[in-house]
């Protein structure tokens, strides 16, 4: 190889590196630290050509669980750092000869899954009725969500057996909308796709839509941007069962809000089905229209709980076997005893230990399960950032007055300050735009908004502020 090449080569690398660690940030910020640290730091940035990044998985089982679980995640976010006609290519190691030079790979494709569209309606343009009863509806269900593997107990036996009603007879029953709430990670987003995959299984020609209020918000915009708002109300009020998860996130933003409330009165009104999840009652959801309130409870609300010990050694059970591992009863019964919050914290230990075998060669063993779960408790236990704490933090690393954040002032550092507490607070902390905006003198969710804008664009294009970020985060973080 000649000098020229091994610049390229290196250049190549530095560049992937780069590229790879603005993906990472994404990401960190989108799945648990321990999810996190198992698979997505264990992945190499390789080379980047331009257009294409290649990143170097350690197994082929590695590569499996990726494409089977994150795909979505991934890609998404190899479009955004990269730009959308990017992609991802995985070189598997298949020896490993003890050094770089030695290793042993094989290619294998990018992500099979491909990113959903930001404005689906964009692909039909109907003109007439007739060409609304066409329109292609793409759906984003995960078959892996069913009712035959969804674990019912005490916790969740209401809300499970409506939506098997639902999904038998939609827009036919009385549970019209259904709306399931409670804590994340209890198995909400799993209900309502197995309604959608079975309604979908028994009529393949039904339109079943699922999206989340975080996406049904970005496309209201796009489609006021381009001018396409007709298409979009024609797309969401042609459906047969129309899903949203996490409505909460409607909250504060009153335009979506009311094209909603027309969309959901328009289907309603044809006997369509409406399908809601949230975190909460629709009674006690913060900067929620009440009329879109009084509509949400037309039908019936129904929450789920965290699931009881029997529960949580059932979902164990059935998740092994779906992941083709055998878990000695001694090791289902402590990490059920002890991780008792979520369905997901069940599944992300579960995980955890099946990393360790495979990647790591461990035994599988009861100390080894008590590791893995003394890891999630530390994870789950960790202390709730405020909104106070980061507007702290932020005023010492940047030397000014804490008050000023709050401040009319439009000093270039006061602003940069500001617009990078909001930032953070978005990022590290569950609280509403609307509500972080009150944290800095009363400013709206637009503002909040835009200052977020602003650090992204300065992340892409600034490296005193892309430092500036990573250790607040950090340093936030603990």
């Amino acid at each position: 190889m000649n000098k020229s090449t091994t610049r390229v080569s290196q250049q190549s690398l530095t560049d992937a590196q780069g590229l790879w660690g603005q993906c990472l940030d994404i990401v960190r910020d989108n799945v648990s630290e321990q999810v996190f640290k198992t698979w997505f730091e264990k992945m190499r940035p390789m080379k980047w050509d331009g257009t294409q990044l290649t990143l170097e998985l350690p197994s082929h089982f590695f590569y499996e669980w990726i494409e089977q679980h994150y795909s979505n995640l991934l890609q998404k976010t190899i479009q955004r750092v990269l730009g959308p006609k990017s992609k991802v290519v995985f070189e598997v190691v298949v020896d490993d000869g003890g050094s770089s030079q030695d290793r042993k790979t094989v290619k294998l494709p990018g992500l099979r899954g491909g990113v959903q569209p930001s404005l689906p309606f964009s692909e039909a343009k109907p003109q007439t009725q007739t060409a609304v009863r066409t329109t292609h509806y793409p759906t984003y269900f995960n078959p892996r969500y069913t009712f035959e593997n969804f674990i019912r107990g005490e916790n969740n036996q209401l809300a499970a057996s409506a939506a098997i009603a639902v999904a038998d007879n939609p827009g036919k029953t009385k549970f019209n909308p259904l709306v399931i709430y409670g804590p994340t990670g209890l198995g909400k987003t799993h209900l309502v796709q197995a309604i959608g995959n079975r309604v979908l299984q028994r009529n393949p020609q039904a339109k079943v839509l699922y999206t989340n209020s975080e996406k049904f918000t970005m496309e209201y915009i796009n489609a006021i941007q381009t001018n396409k708002v007709p298409e979009f109300t024609n797309f969401y009020r042609g459906v047969d069962v129309l899903i949203v998860d996490d409505i909460q996130f409607l909250g504060g933003k009153e335009k979506t809000q009311d094209n909603f409330f027309h969309t959901f009165n328009a289907l309603h009104q044809d006997g369509k089905q409406l399908i809601l999840t949230s975190d909460k009652q629709p009674k006690d959801l913060a900067d929620l229209d009440e009329r879109l309130i009084s509509r949400f409870q037309w039908g019936l609300t129904t929450d789920i709980q965290p699931p009881d010990l029997e529960t949580r050694i059932a979902i164990l059970q059935q998740k092994s076997m779906e992941e083709g591992m055998d878990l000695p009863g001694d090791i289902l019964e402590y990490v059920a005893m002890h991780v008792t919050s979520s369905v997901r914290e069940l599944e992300g230990s579960l995980i955890s230990i099946l990393a360790k075998v495979s990647l790591d060669r461990r035994e599988l063993t009861l100390d080894l399960a008590k590791e893995v779960v003394r890891g999630i408790y530390s994870a789950a236990h960790s202390r709730t950032l405020t909104i106070d704490e980061i507007k702290k933090e932020v005023s010492t690393y940047y030397n000014i007055d804490p008050a000023l954040l709050s401040a009319k002032t439009r000093k270039h550092e006061i602003v940069l300050a500001r617009q990078m507490s909001m930032y953070l607070a978005k990022n590290l902390t569950q609280t509403s735009l609307k509500s972080i905006g009150m944290h800095f003198g009363g400013r709206d969710h637009t503002t909040v908004l835009h200052s977020c804008q602003q650090i992204l664009n300065y992340i892409d294009t600034d490296k005193k502020v892309r430092h500036d970020v990573d250790f607040l985060k950090k340093t936030l973080r603990g």
